[in-house]
């Protein structure tokens, strides 16, 4: 499959603007190997189908199926070395299919699987899941249906991820919001030792009438060492408050136009940062739900940015803080670690 036209423009362009930086304007880290830790695999094409299948930007250019051969050519390109699939289906058997589709892929160093720790059969399922080392957790936030913030009062749920826990496993939320973020700080006081990845945490954006209780949950999480801040979709399509999602069925409008330029998310991640700080952030490009965005322009952007910070600070967020939250497995001799 070739490589979108877009794509190579953005990584061409990237390459051409490190390359012209002026001698000491910025850190040197366009030579750290990146680790991308959320994107998402489905095969829409099988008999039974797929749950998701990306958007429909994503589904014209190509299909409806998201498979490591299509990202890696697209990824290599952007200096990523290693990736970790995100659920991406509620079937319990799709944790089955991403393990014995990512095995063969050298660049996929580890998947976030789909179980309830709710549920009877949940021990059964982990303990027989956590015997493959590619397996490195689950998630569970405001997707599938699953309500995270009514769960973190429940003690068979607590119990469950007091399991995943003991399995040195990690649990990943996702689609964050306020009420979120609160529940994330109480499963985190129940289970101390439970590292926990928010998933996309910059494309939450607080309204004014939210803001002192966003700013009241994130000094709280600043205060608690296992919470790391996923920092994904930091350059994002904008949804008017109340919109609809599109009709499926509608004629496909143009991709929205998204804002790369560092200057517009500036703030928002030194705001994020001063609540992580450099040990607690790691990077994920959201491939191929991200939309307007390619890798590389995700990559380039937060390259940028952390140009204006250490080479330290860089490497920590490019890759070394996520061999700390998914203890993933090495695979190829061009993986750090």
């Amino acid at each position: 499959m070739k490589m979108q036209r877009r794509e190579f423009l953005a990584a061409g362009a990237a390459a051409a603007a490190t390359a012209a930086m002026p001698a000491g304007a910025a850190t040197k880290i366009d030579d750290i190997p990146v680790i991308d830790c959320h994107i998402h695999l489905f095969d829409g094409n099988r008999p039974q189908g797929a749950p998701y299948m990306g958007n429909r930007y994503y589904q014209r250019d190509y299909g409806k199926a998201a498979l490591p051969s299509i990202y890696e050519k697209l990824a290599r390109p952007a200096g990523i070395v290693g990736a970790i699939e995100i659920d991406a289906s509620p079937w319990v058997e799709d944790n089955l299919w991403v393990l014995e589709t990512i095995h063969p892929a050298t660049i996929m160093v580890g998947t976030v699987g789909n179980l309830q720790p709710d549920k009877p059969e949940f021990k059964e399922y982990l303990d027989r899941y956590a015997k493959d080392p590619l397996y490195r957790g689950i998630r569970y936030g405001n997707n599938w249906g699953y309500d995270i913030v009514k769960q973190a009062d429940n003690p068979v749920f607590i119990d469950g991820l007091k399991l995943l826990q003991q399995h040195d496993m990690v649990l990943d939320t996702a689609n964050p919001r306020i009420d979120l973020l609160n529940a994330v700080v109480k499963i985190s006081d129940k289970v101390p030792d439970l590292r926990i990845v928010i998933d996309h945490i910059p494309q939450f954006d607080p309204t004014p009438e939210t803001q002192g209780a966003y700013d009241a949950v994130m000094k709280e999480i600043a205060q608690r060492p296992k919470i790391y801040g996923k920092l994904s979709e930091v350059a994002h399509a904008v949804r008017k408050p109340g919109a609809r999602r599109p009709d499926p069925n509608a004629p496909l409008p143009p991709e929205p136009v998204v804002d790369l330029s560092l200057a517009s998310h500036k703030q928002k991640v030194d705001t994020l940062m001063g609540y992580f700080g450099e040990d607690r952030v790691v990077f994920g490009s959201d491939w191929p739900n991200a939309t307007g965005t390619t890798i590389a322009q995700n990559v380039q952007l937060m390259r940028e940015y952390f140009a204006t910070r250490s080479r330290d600070a860089a490497e920590k967020y490019f890759w070394k803080n996520s061999m700390a939250a998914y203890k993933w497995v090495k695979r190829a001799s061009n993986q750090p670690g």
